[in-house]
């Protein structure tokens, strides 16, 4: 689903928590792979379908259709990585105000070589997720005892973000809000993707995590090409590619990694998600601990507060 690629919302909240060095989300997360020659040069044993064939069985071992098109809301949980220690300690910093640094970050810095260690650790943030049909969506992540906020009606959107000392509600920027509509699935984009007037294409057949999966082009009747990996034992997405950062004044591109998938109610849902941006060692997580299909979400989830 749309979470499931991190709609940018998660991304650019974490972005804003851990600063430019951090490599954050997410948002909305990837792995780095090396295969050995060998592997790079066997024969591929995954058989010859058609882009049709390929999606009416990763549609059927996601759940099923019908089964997606009853999901009318979402909810999800989990942690997210923000970014090594140090940086994130900076950011605590900046959220608490000139002078709050606490003893904690006072008795990190004095231990020397163990704060280097620590702040070589990626630091977890709790999140919570909301997603209501048609194109609605609620974001909640915790830092430094503050709660950040992004929220899209389906029409527009706002934010709020305490942990920059910001605490008006902002609009969305309109990349922000174009963002949002083009993240608008609540599955992921090859369900009912011939109502959607996407266009599927078949590339090839690569490995992922040493194992065959094909390689589709999926072009949405906006003109928006995307591609994902769906592996040819499973018929999962495994590998799902991200919109591109602008990173040190280039426009790199970002993989997703998707695993762990379980099922829920019927829907196959992953729990780990891992991204790569290109020409960067570190990747990025997020690990769900808990998601419902279909709670009864309040309308007051994806209201604009008043001033």
């Amino acid at each position: 689903m749309s979470l499931f690629f991190f709609p940018g919302r998660l991304k650019r909240a974490v972005r804003a928590v851990a600063g430019r060095k951090s490599l954050l989300l997410s948002i909305f997360l990837s792995l780095s792979f090396s295969y050995p020659l060998l592997a790079a040069e066997r024969k591929t044993k995954a058989p010859r379908l058609s882009a049709e064939q390929i999606v009416k069985k990763h549609v059927s071992a996601r759940g099923g259709l019908q089964t997606w098109r009853a999901v009318q809301t979402l909810s999800l949980s989990g942690k997210m990585d923000a970014g090594p220690g140090d940086s994130v300690a900076r950011s605590v910093r900046v959220a608490r105000g000139p002078g709050a640094a606490t003893q904690q970050l006072r008795r990190e810095i004095a231990a020397g070589a163990a704060h280097k260690q620590e702040a070589e650790k990626q630091v977890q943030l709790p999140f919570t997720l909301a997603r209501q049909r048609p194109n609605k969506s609620r974001v909640e992540i915790e830092f430094a005892g503050k709660t950040a906020v992004q929220v899209y009606d389906g029409t527009t959107g706002w934010k709020l973000r305490p942990y920059l000392n910001r605490n008006d509600v902002e609009p969305f920027t309109p990349q922000e809000a174009k963002t949002e509509t083009q993240n608008a699935d609540m599955g992921d984009p090859l369900i009912d993707s011939a109502a959607k007037g996407t266009k599927v294409e078949v590339e090839g057949v690569e490995p992922v995590a040493g194992h065959d999966a094909y390689k589709l082009k999926l072009t949405t009747k906006t003109g928006t090409v995307q591609r994902i990996w769906i592996d040819a034992h499973s018929f999962l997405d495994v590998k799902v590619e991200g919109v591109p950062r602008r990173m040190d004044g280039k426009m790199r591109s970002v993989w997703v990694y998707q695993r762990d998938f379980r099922s829920v109610h019927g829907v196959m849902i992953p729990f780990v998600l891992e991204t790569i941006v290109d020409g960067y060692p570190q990747t990025h997580k997020i690990v769900l601990d808990k998601v419902a299909v279909n709670p009864k979400l309040d309308a007051a989830t994806f209201a604009k507060p008043k001033a």
